[in-house]
C-alpha cells in the first residue's frame, strides 16, 4: 500500500477538462465534415439533373436528324 498513489483532485480536474475540450474539438471536426459532405451531396444532385437535360438535350437533337435524313432520302415528287 505504501507504494500507491492517491490521485488529487486536481490531476483529475486538469484530465476532465482536456476530455471536454478533446470531444469539443472532434464534434467541430465533426461538423466541418458534415458540412463538406452537404455540398458534395448537392453537387451530385446537381450533375443528375445537368445529365438530365442533356441527354434530353441530345434525345431531340438526334430526333431531329433522323427526321432530315428521312426527307433528304425519300425521292422528290415531280
Amino acid at each position: 500500500m505504501s507504494g500507491e498513489t492517491t490521485p488529487d483532485l486536481t490531476l483529475l480536474l486538469r484530465q476532465q477538462r482536456q476530455m471536454i475540450a478533446d470531444m469539443a474539438s472532434l464534434r467541430d471536426d465533426m461538423g466541418v465534415m458534415m458540412a463538406i459532405l452537404q455540398r458534395l451531396d448537392g453537387t451530385v444532385g446537381g450533375l443528375v439533373n445537368e445529365v438530365r437535360a442533356t441527354h434530353s438535350q441530345h434525345a431531340r437533337l438526334r430526333a431531329r436528324v433522323e427526321e432530315l435524313e428521312r426527307s433528304a432520302a425519300e425521292p422528290a415528287e415531280p
